[in-house]
């Protein structure tokens, strides 16, 4: 952290995958006059896959990122279906729902006990070298800190053993998967699911225990200071039940009223992108309402992804356990839809809890052994577009190819780009909430940090480096936002 008496710059903010930075300006009073969250890399993963043969798109696209590389794998690979024009079969499309949801229980426990967590279990304003995983198993204890080791460890054995890696699976075929399971696997990994569906309770039960039984906790939770009214979108099957693998985009608005649910493969029909000069991040936005500015309330053309948007978006949970939870979420907050961003943590385990109920219905299912894994495409490739819902949200990826299948265009929104102007505008207000007077201290920063953390952002998936020097200007200006000074980097 760095500050002058107008400026205060937290650089490299923490508990987040990829790079960014907070700016906070003062006034003359040492209020919050302005606050951004800014991206200082260049986005370009989408040139590096042109001239590519589409079918390698799922064993690039995982390098995108570290944390959710399942997430890029299996959205590349529905694109690859549809570029092809194959279904995969019926035991394939159990596999790979099994690889996603093991993959979203996994990654949710990381995020609640690695990242997000320490603000409420440590404390959101205890020193900084306590908020960390160490901090949390020095407060809950090591016996489950055991279980939140074993957890995904054994979640990862699943994804190791049929995507044949964890960090950047390669089991996605056109038309299938690449590696079936056997019956011995499947009653191996259906120990593994049912210990999930335990822990996902336990971790419900601690999130009761020490935020919700918590006055002070839960009155930073429904205070204004994270509190913002958007539009949420997410995907919804049939019955407007959240799902993670597959399904229709549901938008609701401010209230919670349907705003529109569209197919995938019209995603540019209803999102268009803002550019702002100080971030290589874009902005999305609801093309029929048009950009109307980092506004809040029933006139924005803002929305969100992630677990609460999911949950927003939706009339339910796809599984029974996990509804109940739902439920209890809505009765505690108010009813539907949640607009406090520190919900997103409570959604988090809510879908954990979903995705763990589900490992155990496809690994009971004994069909899902069954050794017929992939239709052979016949069709010529020509364009398409794949969408899964990423921990972090709504993940599209869309390829265009010649008639060999070699890729002329590549496009990907990712679930931090959807958020971008969301996490801006909920950083600026939690500044503008916790700094007043000049007086600044290293919890108070944190509180404005704990803005951004809810959506468990990932600026690799939004903004990727170029290998060398990025071109970079820096405009100086003075108090009266006259030009001073220009610096350049060619």
């Amino acid at each position: 952290m760095t500050e002058n008496n107008k400026r205060i710059t937290i650089d490299p903010i923490t508990r987040l995958e990829g790079h960014g930075k907070i700016e906070i300006f003062l006034d003359d009073k040492g209020d919050v006059e302005r606050a951004f969250l800014q991206v200082p890399e260049l986005r370009g993963f989408e040139q590096f896959a042109v001239g590519r043969p589409v079918e390698e798109m799922p064993r690039i696209t995982p390098r995108i990122c570290g944390v959710c590389p399942t997430a890029h794998h299996m959205a590349s690979t529905k694109t690859v279906d549809a570029v092809f024009h194959v279904e995969p079969t019926p035991t394939a499309r159990k596999l790979r729902e099994l690889i996603y949801n093991t993959f979203m229980m996994e990654d949710h426990t990381l995020h609640f006990f690695f990242l997000g967590g320490p603000d409420f279990v440590v404390g959101p304003q205890a020193p900084a070298a306590e908020r960390n995983i160490l901090g949390v198993i020095g407060k809950v204890g090591l016996e489950i800190g055991g279980k939140v080791i074993r957890v995904r460890r054994e979640c990862r054995d699943i994804l190791n053993y049929i995507c044949g890696k964890v960090i950047h699976p390669i089991c996605g075929l056109p038309g299938g998967v690449s590696k079936g399971l056997d019956e011995e696997h499947r009653v191996q990994f259906l120990e593994t699911a049912k210990f999930a569906v335990e822990f996902a309770q336990f971790a419900l039960q601690a999130f009761d225990d020490i935020v919700l039984k918590n006055k002070e906790y839960v009155d930073v939770v429904v205070g204004d200071a994270y509190k913002m009214e958007t539009y949420y979108m997410g995907l919804v099957d049939k019955d407007n039940k959240v799902s993670f693998y597959d399904g229709d985009v549901r938008v609701v608005n401010t209230e919670g009223k349907e705003f529109v649910k569209f197919k995938p493969k019209d995603y540019l029909d209803h999102i268009a992108e803002h550019v702002e000069p100080w971030s290589y991040i874009k902005f999305p936005f609801l093309k029929k309402i048009g950009w109307k500015g980092f506004i809040e309330g029933k006139d924005t053309s803002i929305y969100r992804v992630a677990p609460l948007a999911r949950l927003n978006a939706s009339d339910g949970m796809a599984t029974p356990l996990a509804q109940e939870h739902y439920e209890r979420m809505y009765n505690t907050l108010g009813g539907k839809p949640v607009h406090n961003t520190l919900a997103f943590h409570w959604a988090r385990l809510i879908e954990a809890l979903q995705a763990a109920e589900a490992m155990v219905k496809l690994l009971e299912d004994k069909d899902i052994t069954d050794p017929n894994i992939r239709n052979i495409p016949t069709e010529t490739p020509d364009e398409g577009v794949g969408v899964v819902e990423a921990p972090r949200g709504v993940l599209i990826h869309h390829y265009k190819t010649d008639a060999r299948g070699i890729v002329k265009e590549a496009n990907l929104i990712v679930a931090t780009i959807h958020n971008a102007a969301a996490i801006t505008m909920s950083v600026e207000k939690a500044a503008k909430a916790f700094i007043k007077g000049g007086k600044v201290s290293e919890g108070l920063l944190n509180m404005a940090e704990m803005a951004f953390r809810p959506y468990d952002p990932c600026h690799a998936c939004g903004t990727h480096a170029l290998p060398g020097d990025m071109p970079l200007i820096i405009n100086i200006y003075d108090k009266d936002k006259e030009l001073v000074k220009q610096l350049k980097r060619d």
